[in-house]
């Protein structure tokens, strides 16, 4: 996988999100926070409501838990389907709103410096093979490009308040790739 000078993953499909702003001048991206997502909850996976909440289209008369979402403002850069596919909201240059109230090792606001990968899933359910295999290979390009320094759940930068990437997903699926062995030793990830 390659980017542009602004962020975009050429082999990602573009949804430009509005949620998004600019990054503090001079602001190095040196985190990735994983989440997941399922909308509607406890329906089938599938269809476009994460697109549509991530670009501010949400109907919120389609389903009764939508009526809570409908004030809020949600980005993350990536999300990666259950069959694979490689969306892109918000190119890694700008912030993208997905961690929400956050902080680690004394730095608050992770938006600022870190890019949002969701994966379609929930904490009751395994994720797909294929989930991890595109994961990984946009972490191989995200390394390559970025000084990345921690890989993170959202539950790690936001405890207490968010369980995601939840407990099916499995943190041994990360393969950190073989050319960049010098920095996946030094990246800090969860405890397996």
């Amino acid at each position: 996988m390659q980017f542009d000078a602004q962020g975009w993953c050429k082999q990602a499909r573009s949804v430009p999100s509005p949620n998004t702003d600019a990054r503090s001048e001079g602001m190095p991206v040196d985190m990735v926070v994983i989440h997941n997502i399922h909308l509607p909850p406890g329906q089938p996976f599938g269809g476009d409501d994460i697109e549509r909440l991530f670009t501010n289209t949400l109907d919120i008369n389609k389903h009764s838990e939508y009526a809570a979402l409908s004030q809020l403002r949600v980005s993350a850069h990536f999300l990666i389907r259950r069959n694979g596919e490689l969306l892109q909201f918000v190119p890694c240059s700008q912030r993208a709103w997905h961690a929400g109230v956050s902080s680690w090792q004394g730095r608050e606001r992770c938006n600022d410096f870190s890019i949002g990968i969701e994966l379609e899933g929930s904490d009751f359910t395994p994720f797909e093979v294929i989930q991890y295999a595109v994961l990984n290979n946009l972490l191989e390009a995200l390394l390559r490009t970025y000084p990345i320094k921690y890989l993170l759940g959202h539950s790690q930068i936001a405890p207490g308040r968010k369980t995601d990437p939840g407990p099916f997903f499995d943190w041994a699926h990360v393969a950190l790739p073989q050319v960049l062995s010098e920095k996946s030793a030094a990246l800090q990830k969860p405890a397996l």
